[in-house]
């Protein structure tokens, strides 16, 4: 069971965190990040994920890569980008535990994609945390990363990076919690976390 109106700094620490990639670790485009080159860690990010891993926590990533399903990019153009932003992180003494991605476009029907919970139950198995969905975070920047994350009972943590209206997009998360908690950015978000 969720347990909502806690504050960050009132619960122990997680044992992983769910990282949205676009808008959350990179700058993220209306265009798609289609090559590496276009591929640009927000500042902070990288850092905060090694702080994350000196922590213990496992972290893990879940994306949706329509771009892909859409023909926009291939799929060794994809593994460049996702080699880049892995030895970026490891360069930094991050780890990623676990990568989840949904190559299908929106119109495939398929039952991976974000909002659905597929993908976070799929990190959570990996984790070995299936049976304590509680332990984890979900640190996005859309409404869709919440909404996986709540369907799989794990509590939603929003960023203000992505390109969407940020303030539109926590409004109505707190229909669905209201005391879901907003940082400018996963540094900050992951400070609250460790310092409280």
């Amino acid at each position: 069971m969720l347990m909502y109106g806690m504050l960050i700094s009132e619960q122990p620490l997680p044992k992983a965190i769910l990282l949205d990639r676009d808008g959350v670790i990179n700058f993220d485009s209306p265009d798609y990040i289609l090559t590496p080159e276009q591929w640009k860690p927000i500042p902070g990010s990288l850092e905060a994920i090694a702080k994350l891993t000196q922590a213990n926590i496992s972290v893990a990533i879940i994306s949706n890569q329509s771009a892909v399903g859409r023909g926009m990019i291939d799929s060794d153009t994809f593994q460049h980008i996702h080699a880049k932003m892995l030895l970026s992180i490891e360069a930094l003494g991050g780890r990623i535990d676990h990568v989840a991605y949904c190559p299908h476009a929106p119109d495939d029907g398929c039952s991976c994609r974000k909002p659905l919970p597929s993908m976070v139950l799929e990190s959570l198995a990996a984790l070995n945390l299936g049976d304590e969905p509680q332990s984890t975070y979900m640190i996005g920047d859309s409404l869709r990363d919440m909404q996986a994350a709540w369907a799989a009972n794990v509590s939603g943590i929003l960023v203000q990076t992505g390109y969407g209206n940020a303030a539109d997009i926590l409004a109505k998360a707190r229909l669905h919690d209201p005391h879901i908690q907003s940082f400018p950015d996963l540094a900050a978000a992951v400070h609250s976390i460790l310092e409280g």
